[in-house]
């Protein structure tokens, strides 16, 4: 019911792979000891982020941006210029890397997926494209325009496509533009069809796409955005291109990149699944904000089997840095919740340095396989009836918010499971009373604790009351099955 989704930096991996074999190795020659830990770890979808044609105008704007350029240095402190390459949402043409093993490679791994179960998504960006895309200079109507009056009051707003006429880079209305990139035109019926053919095209090679800011070509962000240089967006374009591919591939699954709370908005336009960037947010949070997650978590349930959770991607901070040593705890409580689960390359292993998305190579870092064998512990759980399919219900504990630990149930006819979670620095006693656990025997039950491989401290039950100690920043999971 809710999918498993692994996130990887497609051209670092295949960069990666080629150096530890001492070969060159595409999509095509990726090794089964990689599909091996896809199905160990019960992945559904690999998520292949990266993989469409470069941008030579974005390498070159990545070489030569001062801001970037620190970022790298901060990353790699041996940095070559080879290292560096054009960001993977500066798209000039969908058509996959030929250095990756072009379409043929991809096809070729997407079979290798599917003879295991998996399915396999991509990259659609529906913003913006490349400054050098395929379709200028023939069609300048795809994209909006800027006067040279308005070019002359905003200079770093807009790309000189040819000479003394302007188009506008793509943006996030609350950031600075993405300067490698050209805003499309929604307010152009043609744009439209030429995106949804693109789209079309995407679906013929892979099983899901993630839509990259998915919101932001929504009619009403576009108008307040564009409008008044564009004219205006009048008809939405997410419901007929989603409706368009499904025609085609009717279990072909999206995934909105989505923020400012539009995801309620993409999920009745036809989107599977929207980011939940409120639920990072307020789990990240210094301290959790345990009020703030309650009232998230006890939203409809229509709304919440629909959300993509994570604790990391490609665009935040690697989730043992920012959650530190609540990461295991964390990622309990991530996967225990409804929804898609996505995961990130890297944060199985406790990697903590985030890599920049124009960078080929990541800088070396201790891994920790004691969180990959904990990991795949709960990819096991998660994959339990009851954490697919059990509706969610906040647990009273004896220690209110203030004390960083909070509770919830997940509960599927006579089974049910308990998350505790302790964000603390101190260890902490729990107790919360359950119907189910009246007639609570050590029999029907089984526990598993983040501090994995010890067992977790004692449950003692009585009243259809459970107390049970938390270390400090330990997470528990009780399982009960009364059948």
């Amino acid at each position: 019911m809710f999918p498993l989704v692994y996130e990887i930096n497609t051209r670092v991996w295949l960069k990666e792979l080629s150096v530890k074999l001492g070969r060159t190795v595409t999509l095509e020659e990726v090794p089964d000891q990689e599909f091996e830990l896809f199905s160990e770890a019960g992945f559904d979808i690999v998520w292949l982020m990266g993989v469409w044609k470069p941008s030579r105008y974005s390498a070159a704007i990545s070489a030569a941006h001062q801001g970037l350029r620190s970022e790298f240095l901060e990353h790699l402190k041996d940095l070559h210029p080879d290292d560096i390459v054009g960001s993977p949402y500066s798209i000039p043409s969908y058509e996959v890397n030929e250095t990756l093993g072009g379409c043929a490679g991809l096809l070729s791994f997407r079979k290798r997926l599917a003879d295991r179960g998996i399915r396999l998504m991509l990259d659609f960006v529906p913003n913006h494209m490349a400054l050098d895309n395929r379709w200028l200079p023939e069609h300048p109507d795809f994209f909006v325009t800027i006067s040279k009056h308005e070019q002359s009051q905003d200079p770093r707003s807009c790309f000189e496509y040819v000479k003394g006429r302007y188009l506008a880079h793509g943006r996030d209305p609350y950031f600075p533009p993405w300067t490698d990139t050209l805003q499309l035109n929604y307010a152009n019926p043609a744009t439209h069809e030429m995106m949804i053919h693109n789209l079309s095209h995407i679906s013929d090679m892979c099983d899901a796409v993630r839509c990259d800011v998915a919101m932001l070509v929504l009619k009403d962000v576009f108008n307040t955005t564009w409008g008044n240089l564009s004219g205006r967006m009048t008809d939405e374009f997410w419901p007929k291109a989603i409706q368009a591919v499904r025609k085609k591939h009717p279990d072909f699954l999206f995934l909105a990149e989505s923020y400012w709370n539009r995801e309620w908005d993409l999920q009745q336009m036809g989107f599977d699944f929207t980011y939940d960037k409120p639920f990072y947010d307020f789990l990240g949070s210094s301290p959790v904000n345990v009020s703030k997650l309650k009232g998230h978590l006890m939203a409809d349930w229509n709304y919440q089997k629909r959300l993509c959770r994570f604790i990391e991607n490609h665009d935040e901070i690697r989730a043992s840095e920012r959650f530190g040593p609540n990461h295991a705890v964390a990622a309990l409580v991530t996967l225990t919740v409804p929804g898609l689960h996505l995961v990130h390359q890297g944060q199985l292993t406790g990697l903590k340095k985030k890599i920049p998305v124009q960078l080929l190579r990541h800088a070396k870092e201790p891994t920790h396989k004691s969180l990959l064998h904990l990991y795949l512990m709960l990819f096991a759980f998660r994959s339990e009836a009851i954490l697919q399919e059990g509706r969610l219900e906040w647990l009273e504990l004896n220690a209110d918010g203030e004390s960083l630990c909070f509770g919830y149930a997940r509960s599927l006819e006579e089974r049910h499971a308990f998350v505790l979670a302790n964000f603390s620095a101190t260890g902490i006693e729990a107790r919360f009373s359950h119907p189910s656990l009246a007639a609570f025997t050590e029999e029907l039950c089984s526990t598993f604790t983040t501090r994995f491989p010890e067992p977790p401290h004692e449950l003692k039950v009585a009243d259809a009351t459970l107390n049970i100690r938390l270390a400090p920043h330990e997470g528990v999971l009780i399982m009960v099955n009364r059948e």
